[in-house]
């Protein structure tokens, strides 16, 4: 997300003495070592990038990455990496939060980076569950979920964090999942992205929430269940044997049946168009295969460079003047002797 020149690494250069401390089988491993493979691939520089985290599982990725990072407070991570993005504009920011961290408590903070169009890469680890804190139901848990604080099934409808994001105003907005081998390509679009770059990924937590994501996920769900959309190219699924195709009465996507090859209804993907990204990230899972890859991207001027831009413009022809500083405003004059009683 900078001009420096690119900078030759290998993915084991991003790799830190920790012991990666997930459970056996989680989702977030496969996260940690696509990020770093990514990074060689877009020439990006260790002591020029920040990974900001918040809390859960997911937030444990920083101590995993040889970069600088910050393992912040809940929900606060978008508000640590807006300052550090204002305080140093050159460096690579990236922030790591999970749906609970980034869309119940931290909410807010992530509404306002996206509104603000931060210049980062965010990625929103979703596995619809609370995992560090044994299981409790997420904003992102589908109704009837079983955990310790619904032992009778959520009744709670569940959010869209795509749906959120482009809600808030995000610029760009994509998906993939955990161990699809596209999360590199999904991850070097965001980084190529000027703004903030919103990532949801689909990640499996073994243990409280195992194979949520299964009926799309799958192998042998995959081909039906999937739709990776590329700009430019019609919205096709089941080995082009299926598409989607506008709704004229209804305004919005119906499935059809793509006969011969002929493709002529169905949909081509426009990643600049944010309508066509609402009705895909909306789309129920089931009647519809899930829309991966990038779904919208549309740049915008970015928070930071806009603040640079005035802070340069207001410091223009003046000298800093700490004294002046001080001084300005209302002052008073005391007295050096004191007064006798």
């Amino acid at each position: 997300m900078n001009d420096m020149t690119p900078f030759l690494t290998k993915p084991k250069d991003w790799e830190t003495d920790q012991e990666v401390r997930w459970c056996p089988g989680c989702g977030d491993y496969a996260i940690l070592k696509a990020v770093q493979r990514t990074m060689p691939e877009i020439g990006a520089r260790p002591e020029n990038t920040v990974f900001v985290s918040g809390i859960g599982c997911s937030s444990r990725f920083p101590y995993y990455m040889e970069t600088y990072g910050f393992h912040t407070i809940h929900g606060r991570a978008p508000t640590i990496a807006t300052g550090v993005k204002l305080a140093n504009p050159e460096l690579d920011v990236w922030v790591i939060t999970g749906d609970g961290d980034a869309l119940s408590i931290g909410g807010n903070h992530t509404m306002h980076l996206l509104r603000r169009n931060l210049n980062c890469q965010f990625l929103l680890f979703n596995n619809e569950i609370y995992g560090l804190t044994k299981g409790q139901y997420s904003p992102t848990s589908r109704v009837g979920t079983r955990s310790p604080t619904s032992p009778l099934g959520s009744v709670d409808r569940p959010a869209n964090p795509c749906a959120f994001a482009l809600g808030s105003g995000a610029r760009f907005v994509a998906r993939a999942i955990d161990v699809n081998k596209n999360l590199v390509g999904v991850l070097k679009a965001a980084y190529a992205h000027q703004g903030a770059a919103f990532v949801e990924i689909f990640q499996n937590c073994i243990v409280y929430n195992d194979d949520v994501f299964a009926p799309f996920t799958e192998k042998a769900n995959a081909g039906t269940g999937q739709l990776w959309v590329e700009h430019g190219k019609p919205l096709l699924f089941a080995a082009g044997t299926k598409g989607l195709a506008m709704d004229a009465e209804r305004l919005t996507l119906k499935v059809v049946d793509v006969t011969d090859g002929d493709v002529g209804q169905v949909v081509v993907h426009d990643q600049t168009n944010r309508g066509l990204a609402h009705m895909l990230v909306e789309m129920p899972f089931g009647p519809f295969p899930m829309a991966l890859g990038v779904l919208y991207d549309d740049p915008a001027p970015t928070f930071d460079s806009a603040v640079v831009e005035q802070n340069t413009a207001a410091a223009a022809g003046r000298r800093p003047d700490m004294q002046a500083l001080l001084a300005k405003g209302q002052t008073w004059q005391v007295d050096k002797q004191p007064h006798a009683l």
